[in-house]
């Protein structure tokens, strides 16, 4: 069974100091140390955005205007001063009332600076005015909200003070060096500490005494005359260090004679340096408290995947994802090529200037020519990043580089709605023009062939065909494994029937992303074949893939089985609460802590997770909801609709619940009740299908037939391969006596569903042979 006392003594994490005070944790020694012996690689870091991710306020590091400056957005005229030779803004609380607050320390340099303003319980909230630091004929060196386009009050989660905000959370531990954030779940409080405020040398190399150690030695052993000489290799190569940067595979960047091309003279047989940077340069979710410097990203984050929120379907960038989640798309990323081949690791600077940093191994009199970028040399459009780069605008101020450095196909933008580099600068004509431009400059087809964004798409636009492409993305090993594991999740929604004749080869892919989409589609298969797939992966060696694992079978923690397997179970699940633990400051963690419990019989633990989650954030209708369904569970509908009407109070525009509220007046038998509510949902959230076709499904049972069909009709064109959409339709123009339309229905049911018994069904229900 699932031990009962396992999630609240993990929630209990402990308070780890008295003081935010950066004490450096053991083995941590700082820059001071590191810049004895290194003083170029310190110098070079010296002022770059790791330095200056985070300060104390000063008038060296504020760069913002403090001279008595008011700035007014969203009807809040906000005042920045100084007073006593301190830092303050006087601006709106959480409660909506002016007040001023002391500036605690400065976040970011450049194009923006945000300020952290202190509260009570050790929290840090992100102040949502930034300083715009670019020079002013750049538009900068000024106030600027960054969220002019929202509807903001201190009621919005997006407002300053919000959970959303605080800084403990959403960005201490990739502007800090060894951040432990120190939240105490029973009181609700932080105890944030970090080895040093900045990210610094042992951000990126590990704590350092060891390697302090390593060359103390060295030197002693030199000055006492035991050191070989010729000096020969030292027992430890990586010199003390826990994380090994350095290439020591003795690849060397060359140009293939034959196609011009560069290579990598041997293959890449590790990712440690892109998955260092990759901690902090990527849309991740933490899993782990401890993390080892230089483990893999897997064991310790889990990747956001290419979501239509967040990508494009053909995985170009839409909203921020740091770098990472594109570069791995790359085919340079594929060939060997890291971080430090463009960047330099300490400056961060690039390399070279402009296109001579491509150039350093792409030859420039074939690259770097009118040849073949046919633009005017000279121009714009002669820029390598202005096409295999394009930029997009975050945080209002900031151009992020895509980083998935693909070759533009403006042939795509009308296939799939998706941007193009021609057509971001060319903003006067049409993708059609930018593709034939692109097709005359290189005619090879193969330049315009099929791409993962056209499976991911169809998905997205609910066409027919969906699941076979999905399918025939995710097995393909060519395919970079984040855009298979996007195609795994979209399966989800539209699941195949032929998905176990591939899933059980895509379990056992060489990605953990992959494997861990994989495990996650099992939870539309049945609890034997989820036993006999997911349970050889509760030991894979990708934490990641073990969470996923262990979510799927936590059923079997309700069942009888030896001490062996009960115990394998148990160990997982510690560790799967332990996961997401870490969050324990997040109603999200506590929502899928409850969710675990349930999973797993633990009701009362689920209840005192969704309980929790709500404390943290009343607004977050997910555990309002999940919170009623297992009142529903329990028989107890009256506190079901209770909690979904407190829900509505806090956001009344909520489709979930109000959907959530029309099923349980449906099982209370008012079902004119519940149409109000189950209609509303589907106003309100106008493309979920789900919400039409059990509307629909009422309004039927209620005797409104016809109102069902254009809604169920509407739903089927936003889903051509919705079974049961079709199904329905078939069903309610029969019982209305409309045999021509039912037939046509019946007829895009069997294109859809060929061989189905359902389709013959209706069939002679119809009368047909």
């Amino acid at each position: 069974m699932y031990p009962r006392t396992l999630l609240p003594a993990l929630l209990l994490i402990p308070i780890l100091s008295s003081s935010m005070a950066a004490a450096p944790e053991a083995g941590y020694l700082g820059v001071a140390v590191c810049g004895e012996c290194h003083a170029k690689e310190r110098d070079l870091w010296r002022d770059s955005f790791h330095d200056r991710a985070m300060k104390e306020p000063t008038d060296k590091t504020v760069l913002g205007d403090f001279k008595g400056v008011q700035f007014t957005a969203h009807g809040v005229t906000s005042r920045f001063f100084k007073r006593d030779g301190r830092f303050f803004v006087r601006t709106d609380g959480p409660d909506g009332t002016l007040k001023d607050y002391p500036i605690r320390y400065t976040f970011g340099w450049y194009p923006l600076q945000q300020y952290l303003i202190e509260f009570p319980g050790g929290r840090l909230q992100s102040l949502g005015i930034a300083w715009d630091s670019r020079p002013q004929d750049q538009g900068g060196q000024r106030w600027f909200h960054l969220y002019p386009n929202e509807k903001m009050d201190h009621r919005n989660p997006l407002h300053w003070t919000a959970p959303d905000q605080t800084w403990n959370y959403q960005c201490a531990d990739c502007h800090s060096t060894d951040l432990k954030k120190g939240y105490d779940a029973e009181r609700h409080i932080y105890d944030t500490h970090f080895a040093e405020i900045n990210v610094a040398c042992e951000a990126c190399h590990g704590p350092g005494s060891r390697h302090v150690a390593w060359a103390q030695a060295a030197i002693a052993a030199k000055a006492s005359g035991t050191a070989p000489t010729p000096p020969a290799a030292p027992a430890d190569p990586t010199l003390g260090l826990l994380v090994d940067l350095k290439d020591r595979d003795g690849g060397q960047w060359q140009t293939d004679p034959a196609t011009g091309k560069p290579a990598r003279s041997r293959p890449r047989t590790t990712q440690t340096q892109t998955e260092t940077c990759a901690r902090c340069h990527s849309r991740r979710g933490r899993i782990w408290d401890e993390l080892t410097p230089g483990e893999p990203l897997h064991q310790g984050f889990r990747l956001a995947l290419l979501s239509p929120s967040l990508y494009f379907p053909d995985g170009q960038i839409k909203d921020e994802d740091y770098e990472y989640g594109s570069f791995i798309q790359s085919r340079m990323y594929h060939q060997g090529v890291v971080c430090s081949d463009c960047h330099e690791p300490h400056s961060l600077k690039l390399k070279a200037a402009g296109n001579a940093v491509c150039t350093r191994c792409h030859q420039a009199d074939r690259y770097d020519d009118q040849s073949h970028h046919h633009h005017t040399q000279g121009g714009t459009g002669t820029a390598c990043v202005a096409c295999h780069m394009p930029r997009r605008l975050y945080m209002v101020v900031d151009p992020r580089f895509d980083h998935s450095l693909r070759v533009p196909r403006p042939d795509l933008s009308d296939r799939l709605g998706t941007p193009n580099a021609c057509n971001a600068c060319h903003q006067d004509k049409d993708a059609a023009w930018a593709a034939a431009a692109v097709a005359g400059w290189f005619p090879d087809p193969a330049r315009r062939g099929p791409h993962f964004g056209e499976a991911l798409h169809a998905a997205d636009t609910g066409a027919a065909d969906a699941p076979a492409r999905l399918l025939a993305l995710a097995g393909d090993p060519g395919q970079p494994a984040i855009a298979r594991a996007g195609a795994l999740e979209r399966l989800h929604e539209h699941p195949s029937p032929d998905a176990m004749l591939t899933l059980p080869r895509l379990l056992k892919d060489p990605d953990p992303l992959v494997r861990a989409a994989a495990v996650r589609y099992l939870d539309l298969t049945d609890l034997r074949t989820r036993t006999e797939q997911a349970w050889p992966l509760l030991t894979d060696p990708a934490r990641t893939v073990r969470l996923e694992a262990t979510r799927v079978l936590a059923p079997l923690a309700t069942q009888t089985m030896g001490a062996e397997l009960a115990g394998q179970l148990d160990s997982a699940l510690q560790e799967y609460v332990a996961a997401e633990s870490v969050n324990a400051d997040r109603p999200e963690a506590n929502l899928n802590l409850g969710l675990i419990a349930l999973t797993a019989g633990e009701p009362e633990v689920a209840e005192r997770a969704y309980r929790e989650a709500l404390a943290l954030d009343p607004r977050f209708i997910p555990a309002h909801a999940n919170l009623a369904d297992l009142y529903r569970g329990q028989g107890r509908e009256a506190e079901a609709q209770a909690q979904l009407r407190t829900g509505l109070t806090v956001d009344p525009e909520s489709a979930d619940l109000h959907h959530a509220l029309g099923l349980s007046l449906v099982r209370a038998k008012r079902l004119d009740a519940a149409l109000t509510d189950l209609k509303r949902a589907t106003e309100l959230a106008p493309t979920n299908n789900r919400y039409a076709y059990v509307y629909a499904i009422a309004l039927d049972s209620a005797g409104h037939t016809a109102q069902a069909l254009p809604i169920l009709a509407a739903a089927a064109a936003r889903d051509a391969a919705a079974t049961e959409l079709l199904v329905a339709l078939v069903q309610y123009h029969a019982k209305l006596g409309q045999r021509e339309a039912a037939t046509a229905w019946l007829d895009k049911l069997a294109a859809v569903a060929p061989g189905d018994p359902a389709v013959e069904q209706l069939r002679g229900s119809l009368g047909q042979p």
